[in-house]
């Protein structure tokens, strides 16, 4: 598996701010951050339903 240095990552961040521009860059910032919340939130979500349909389950069976 590949990792990424330093070196990668300044070329990349020198690149999408070629790209996109300094002006859109804290625009772009913060809809990654929503998309990332919003689907921590989403993932956190199913993992405690899939947990309770689990449980319950477990309790039918156990009858």
């Amino acid at each position: 598996m590949a990792v990424i240095g330093t070196t990668e990552l300044i070329i990349i961040l020198v690149i999408v701010l070629v790209i996109f521009g300094g002006a859109k860059l804290p625009k772009l910032a913060r809809s990654l951050g929503q998309a990332q919340r919003e689907f921590r939130k989403n993932a956190g979500d199913e993992v405690e339903e899939s947990a309770s349909s689990g449980s319950a389950d477990t309790k039918n069976s156990d009858a």
